[in-house]
């Protein structure tokens, strides 16, 4: 079904994770340390990534940071840090979802089977505002005619809000159609997606409007 990278130092919980993945029908692709993984990626499309954090050599923050740069595959990353600034900083550097180990296979497995569904369900229509164009079938987006890089999450906010012009939604109402009613982080994932997407934007960004005490909406220029 899909192509799986998963990026984790520890033979035995790489071939729990390889296990698991192929009884779901994906082809699953491994890699020891991050160097591995980018070289990996760079002669490999992928189409889902799972990526350990703590790994010799290249760290896996670093590792979704210049894949980001290669890549919009959805990134799944695994961390035995629980706390909240560890899992931002992931998603700052490009991770779509997380999970903390220890962790069942059963879930990561359905996990990544959500994000892949998610990215390969969009409409074929292009959608236009202002200088913004989204290609849904390719999950491209341009800017001015100039293509831009996005993480996973960071394309569907953009999609979401662009299907649904100035209509408001809250940060929980973005955070259930965005990550799921299972998504175990807060409503700081939301403004910090919205920041870097905004960021990469940049001047259109400002179609993204806050509203105080109420959450967001996509403001069509007139």
């Amino acid at each position: 079904m899909a192509k799986i990278l998963i990026v984790e130092d520890e033979k035995n919980m790489q071939d729990i994770i390889a296990e698991y993945m192929k009884k779901g029908g994906h082809t699953c692709f491994t890699a020891d340390d991050g160097v591995d993984a980018l070289m990996v990626l760079k002669n490999n499309p992928m189409d889902l990534m799972i990526l350990d954090i703590m790994m010799p050599h290249l760290d896996g923050f670093s590792v979704c940071k210049m894949a980001r740069e290669m890549s919009s595959l959805p990134i799944i990353i695994l961390t035995a840090k629980s706390d909240e600034e560890n899992k931002l900083k992931g998603y700052e550097y490009g991770a779509d979802d997380y999970m903390t180990k220890p962790f069942s296979p059963k879930i990561l497995l359905a996990k990544a089977n959500a994000l892949l569904r998610r990215f390969s369900a969009s409409p074929a229509d292009a959608i236009h505002a202002g200088k913004i164009t989204i290609l849904p079938a390719a999950h491209q987006v341009f800017l001015d005619g100039r293509e831009i890089s996005l993480t996973y999450k960071e394309y569907e906010l953009l999609h979401f809000f662009m299907a649904n012009p100035e209509q408001v939604f809250s940060r929980e109402q973005l955070l259930n159609r965005i990550w799921g009613y299972d998504f175990e982080g807060n409503m700081r994932t939301v403004d910090t997606h919205i920041k870097t997407l905004r960021q990469k934007l940049g001047g259109e960004g400002k179609c993204i409007v806050t509203l105080i005490r109420s959450g967001y909406k996509f403001e069509v220029a007139k």
